[in-house]
């Protein structure tokens, strides 16, 4: 498996990063991303991919279901890096279509760290049931999970303005923070209010 992975970084060099030296050249020393993008591990979902973003635009933080922990000392250290040294104007949260992460809120798990990981999103089912009558056809299944899924943006977006280092740069007007969410089947991203 690792000989397709340096085969790769092989074409990488080969076909993009001898191409445009100077670029790259400048990256090796220095980063000013546009934005903090927090998204979902999924493999699908590649943020420089699917937003057409080159190299150091993008500061990515990527877990299960694109949440922001409350209290995380790992996600903490990423926010305030990204707010605080390298002065993000934006910070984007990405939601998905066809999020197992989000889907795991229906099911009984009995594995160790993904049910502690996945309550952080509990709140945004509790949300879309209150307001969603049980599904009975698989289109109102799909539908309850679209819904869940962006309503887990939302919560996402509340977890992160807990944050003092956030409340005081959005205050401050020195950090824009969006909602956004991706199509796996149409490509398209769409911005979650």
């Amino acid at each position: 498996m690792i000989e397709e992975f340096i085969k790769g970084n092989k074409s990488f060099i080969e076909n993009d990063f001898e191409k445009d030296p100077a670029r790259y050249d400048a990256l090796a020393s220095s980063q000013s991303p546009k934005a903090l993008w927090i998204g979902c591990a999924d493999s699908r979902i590649e943020p420089e991919r699917i937003t057409d973003a080159d190299a150091g635009e993008l500061f990515v933080h990527r877990n299960i279901a694109n949440i922001v922990p409350v209290g995380d000392w790992n996600f903490a250290a990423v926010l305030e890096y990204a707010v605080a040294h390298l002065r993000v104007p934006g910070i984007v949260i990405c939601g998905h279509s066809d999020c197992g992460g989000i889907k795991a809120l229906d099911k009984e798990m009995d594995d160790a760290y993904i049910p502690l990981w996945i309550d952080n999103a509990r709140e945004a089912k509790r949300r879309v049931d209150a307001r969603m009558a049980a599904p009975t056809t698989p289109e109102e299944a799909k539908n309850r999970l679209t819904e869940m899924e962006k309503e887990n943006i939302r919560l996402q977006i509340e977890h992160l303005r807990t944050y003092p280092i956030v409340k005081k740069a959005e205050a401050d007007k020195k950090v824009e923070i969006y909602g956004v969410y991706y199509d796996l089947a149409t490509g398209l991203l769409e911005e979650v209010q």
